[in-house]
């Protein structure tokens, strides 16, 4: 895996955009394929891993352990682990988290309205 070099250019620059600009800021927390839709997933209620993995059956297992681990980082995610055996383990949205709801709800009523746009599809996968 390539690594950047923490004293680039490109690595300055990048750290400048993501403090002075607040659209970079939250691309940042909620950019790649995965994390925005963990997030709108989760909007609706808590759920698990195996429930998650079920709602996004293209991700795969590594991805989706990554993406809910920076969501938890950024503070976007809670992992409630119940101390049972086997572990209970369920992921929800902070308030951060909530507050994404509207702008996700917006980007996907603007996706519905394109016209390259898979009417077919029912749900964001």
């Amino acid at each position: 895996m390539y690594t950047a070099k923490e004293t680039s250019t490109n690595q300055l620059n990048k750290a400048i955009a993501i403090s002075k600009c607040p659209v970079t800021f939250t691309l940042e927390k909620i950019g790649g394929r995965w994390k925005a839709l963990i997030i709108y997933h989760l909007l609706a209620e808590h759920k698990r891993y195996g429930e998650l993995k079920k709602a996004l059956p293209a991700i795969t297992e590594k991805m989706l352990i990554q993406s809910l681990k920076d969501l938890e980082l950024d503070k976007l995610v809670i992992r409630d682990v119940k101390p049972v055996v086997p572990p209970h383990v369920t992921y929800r949205l902070t308030e951060a988290g909530k507050a994404l709801g509207p702008a996700l709800k917006a980007m996907a009523e603007w996706g519905l309205g394109q016209p390259e746009y898979d009417h077919e599809a029912k749900k964001c996968q």
